[in-house]
């Protein structure tokens, strides 16, 4: 790959600034890159080998537990600061990949029902593939959403469609930048790949700051896939160097952090406290958890994950960490935000009804458990997610009868079918093949599949591969009967094809189906299938 120089020691793929996206990247901006890479870099890369330290205890046999319990985090009387004005209510979140600027004006407006969700979580990561088109794409879409002018024009055959916000009476803007594990190939200090979520932050706080400041709104960020209380201090220290370099107040910038690993479900408090100065609230990112947990559990034989599709929220260890979250964060004045229904509407009417009365039971689960919102996939389960929470914030449920220190470690109980792993093949073989087409999730099955819901696919397989595990309607999971399974579905997906006259598309599903069979066999569990994929090895 060519790179340009811009100055400061930072190169850019050449292809891409000939895009003429200079006007993304000024002097002082650059010139910001090459400070923040430099400053920061070196303590996220001994950060990232502390995950890989921590994953040998557990794999040697010593399951994760608590921290100390006597530290100022935990005992001390302090709560975060206090949560601005144009951010106290977030009933309903919509979220979706930042570069599609149809689905970011969708989101952002109200759906044909009239309802609008509180906030828009516009992502660069798990529901977006981080193409640097899509990443750029994604930055333009920002600063848009900011200034109040986005729009598209959908040409067709008869006339053309235009897409417009309207800034009296949208959603609140909130970015979800990519986790620490994340590189971007594309840009490089001093010929070393610059952080992924840096970069995300770094570009759109930068262009959209000052100009959201000066319309009396919030510069807000969601951040993904922390591990530790000393990763949410690292964060926490960025943000802080950015406002001292853009001259804004501290805090400008707040936060919500997504507790979707398990090692973070013991540190949350921790977390909280390390990041108190720009935390406004603390998410339950169901799908990564249960990824992170089998992730985390693999050696132990007594903890074998269970059907994808058992693992819901009413497990007693889902249960605890979603509760452990709302006591801690309301004690200290923060929101706890609850996770994504992944349902779909379906295309007919009677789909539509079953997975409506999925998602409203979802939701009032997670209101009635003490929420002070939560998300949701698509515009039309809105106003059925709103029904479940009727009030603004539900700061001043603490659950006072709750343990904070409860078992958080999956019991390895439950079914473990034929069907499970069916399920897990077809996601497999769904994702890469819109992953190919330049989706970061697809709709599949009823479902909305992104990757966190890929990698528990792929983790339960090998999980269940790794220990060959007998499944509960006979035979042993290996590599030969996974291949099988990975030949069979592909076979039903081609006819499904083939009976709806989507013929064309079969050689793709082929290629994906080639691919996810791969990936799922391989010997042994990648941290994180997005570092196997070519975007971050070759591009």
């Amino acid at each position: 790959m060519d790179f340009k120089d811009i100055g400061s020691g930072v190169s850019i793929s050449s292809r891409a600034w000939r895009e003429n996206i200079q006007d993304l990247f000024p002097k002082e901006l650059i010139s910001l890159l090459a400070d923040l890479h430099s400053q920061f870099q070196p303590q996220r890369k001994k950060l990232l080998e502390e995950r890989v330290s921590r994953q040998k205890v557990w794999d040697s046999g010593v399951l994760p537990t608590y921290l100390d319990k006597n530290s100022d985090a935990v005992t001390g009387d302090w709560k975060i600061k206090s949560i601005p004005q144009d951010f106290k209510v977030r009933r309903v979140e919509i979220t979706g990949p930042v570069n599609d600027a149809k689905m970011v004006i969708n989101m952002l407006s109200r759906n044909a029902e009239g309802f609008r969700a509180d906030t828009a979580m516009l992502d660069f990561e798990d529901s977006m593939k981080p193409s640097f088109p899509n990443v750029l794409s994604g930055y333009k879409n920002v600063l848009g959403v900011a200034k109040g002018n986005l729009s598209y024009v959908k040409a067709d055959d008869k006339a053309a469609k235009t897409y417009q916000l309207n800034p009296q009476d949208m959603a609140a803007l909130m970015v979800r930048v990519r986790g620490l594990h994340l590189a971007e190939n594309n840009v490089r200090v001093n010929g070393e790949a610059i952080h992924g979520g840096l970069l995300d932050l770094a570009v759109c706080f930068f262009h959209t700051a000052k100009i959201l400041v000066s319309q009396n709104r919030t510069p807000k960020y969601y951040i993904p896939k922390c591990e530790h209380h000393l990763e949410a201090r690292w964060w926490n220290d960025l943000f802080t160097t950015l406002e001292n370099k853009l001259a804004l107040p501290v805090p400008t910038l707040r936060a919500t952090f997504l507790i979707e690993t398990l090692p973070a479900a013991f540190q949350i408090e921790e977390i909280l406290y390390e990041g108190r100065d720009h935390i406004i609230g603390l998410n339950v990112g169901r799908w990564d958890k249960i990824f992170s947990d089998i992730k985390v559990l693999r050696e132990f034989k007594d903890r074998i994950s269970p059907d994808r599709a058992e693992i819901t929220m009413k497990k007693f260890w889902m249960e605890n960490y979603a509760k452990r979250l709302i006591k801690i964060c309301h004690t200290r004045g923060a929101f706890a935000v609850g996770g994504m229904s992944a349902f779909t509407p379906g295309k007919d009417a009677k789909v539509r009804e079953e997975q409506t009365a999925k998602v409203r039971a979802d939701k009032q689960n997670e209101a009635n458990m003490g929420h002070d919102g939560c998300w949701v996939s698509h515009p039309y389960f809105i106003g059925h997610a709103i029904s479940a929470f009727t009030r603004n914030s539900q700061l001043d449920m603490t659950l006072p009868e709750f343990d904070k220190y409860p078992d958080l470690l999956m019991d390895g109980k439950g079914s473990r079918t034929l069907n499970g792993l069916r399920t897990n093949v077809r996601v497999g073989i769904a994702y890469l093949q819109g992953w190919h087409n330049d989706l970061g999730c697809v709709s599949w099955d009823n479902l909305m599949e992104d990757l966190a819901t890929l990698e528990i696919s792929r983790a339960q397989t090998w999980q269940w591969l790794y220990h060959q595990i007998k499944l509960d309607d006979g035979g042993v999971v290996n590599k030969e009967l996974v291949s099988n399974i990975f030949t069979e579905e592909f076979n039903k997906i081609a006819d499904e094809l083939r009976q709806n006259k989507n013929d064309t598309l079969i050689d793709s599903y082929n290629l994906a189906c080639e691919e996810a069979k791969k990936f799922f066999l391989q010997t042994d569990l990648k941290s994180f299938l997005s570092l196997e994929s070519d975007i971050y090895k070759n591009n």
